[in-house]
């Protein structure tokens, strides 16, 4: 069976996304990362969504105490509210970093793709969810790895790239995807917030799609 290492956040994008790997039929490792992020909420979400697909999933942590960001500075605020333009929730680098460790992971187990869980609704505030970075990244790939230079290059999948969040969500709940288990909010208190970005998208595209939100990780949009 062909393999994929998986991101796998905690959150229902990424969620969908293993669930997507393996009706594709790949047999899925989770790469599952403590970055120093606010909370420990979605690193335990992340752990009980890996068990309940049945795919082994690695920690990995690493220090990012120069922060730079409200996910990594508790003293920045989070923001509330729908903003124009990069949010202070942008982590310098997050998916560069964690596909590379994704990548060297995936070329020392021989898996052939490495699966993210970027969307639509990600491209505007954060550049490195968008189309062309991946396609970018596709090239670092193709010229710096083993596997590339042998023309075997370890593919970067985004299966939800152009779908909004109450697609995902339709998308996840035929696949039975469990949404109860997942964690969106970034503030990471005993109860989701209901203010952040990620909330709102999470209230928004439940009801956009008509259905009721399981976890009741977020409160009515």
């Amino acid at each position: 069976m062909k393999k994929a290492v998986v991101l796998l956040s905690g959150g229902l994008d990424s969620a969908v996304t293993l669930y997507l790997a393996k009706r594709s039929g790949f047999k899925c490792s989770c790469l599952i990362f403590d970055y120093g992020q606010r909370h420990r909420k979605e690193i335990e979400a992340a752990k009980k969504i890996s068990a309940a697909a049945h795919c082994p999933a690695r920690l990995v942590k690493i220090d990012l105490s120069w922060k730079g960001s409200s996910l990594l500075d508790k003293k920045i605020k989070i923001p509330s509210g729908r903003r124009q333009g990069i949010p202070s929730t942008y982590v310098p680098g997050r998916n560069i970093i964690f596909l590379s460790f994704a990548l060297s992971y995936a070329e020392a187990i021989a898996a052939k793709a490495v699966f993210i869980g970027a969307h639509i609704e990600d491209y505007p505030g954060y550049p490195d969810c968008r189309p062309e970075f991946f396609r970018a990244f596709a090239g670092v790939i193709a010229c710096g790895t083993k596997s590339g230079v042998r023309k075997q290059s370890i593919k970067i999948l985004t299966p939800l790239i152009r779908k909004t969040k109450a697609q995902i969500i339709k998308t996840g709940t035929r696949l039975k995807v469990p949404f109860g288990l997942t964690w969106s909010c970034y503030a990471g208190a005993k109860a989701p917030c209901g203010k952040c970005d990620s909330c709102y998208f999470r209230a928004k595209g439940f009801q956009e799609a008509g259905l009721e939100d399981e976890g009741k990780n977020s409160r009515d949009f």
